[in-house]
């Protein structure tokens, strides 16, 4: 049995809380990077946790338009979140290593909410869906290409 399809508002809910746990560990990491990559990384780090201030700000908004309440509570969003919280101080290449591997997770969250946005002809998350998907496959691949 197949399970059931997001409402809109349960993919801009996870899309959120991805978003907002993905800033969290982003900001920690520019805070905590070190070694031989720093400058680069403390700076691209910046980079993306900055738009992810903006998108989150986007995301929520966004539920309050179609009526729904945005989660904001860290509890609230750990439940939601598929992107797991940062702990400890890894390496450099550990942070890229996660920083990839998130930036996928919320990619993939923003393609949920099209899905769920195109079977209620919802233009409006579909489109925002779109431009978080785009951002978040080029942060990964930004950031893949300092692990060449």
């Amino acid at each position: 049995m197949s399970q059931p399809k997001p409402t809109v508002v349960d993919a801009l809910a996870q899309l959120l809380a991805d978003s907002y746990t993905l800033y969290l560990k982003t900001h920690n990491y520019h805070w905590n990077v070190t070694g031989p990559m720093f400058t680069t990384l403390h700076t691209l780090f910046e980079t993306q946790y900055t738009e992810l201030a903006l998108a989150v700000d986007e995301i929520a908004e966004r539920m309050r338009a179609v009526g729904a309440y945005a989660p904001g509570s860290y509890s609230e969003f750990l439940a939601l979140s598929t992107v797991e919280e940062a702990s400890g101080r890894p390496a450099a290449t550990a942070m890229v290593e996660q920083l990839v591997a998130d930036q996928g997770k919320v990619a993939l969250s923003a393609k949920r909410l099209i899905e769920a946005a195109e079977q209620t002809r919802d233009q409006v998350s579909a489109d925002l869906g779109v431009r978080r998907a785009q951002v978040h496959e080029k942060n990964a691949w930004m950031l893949r290409s300092h692990l060449e």
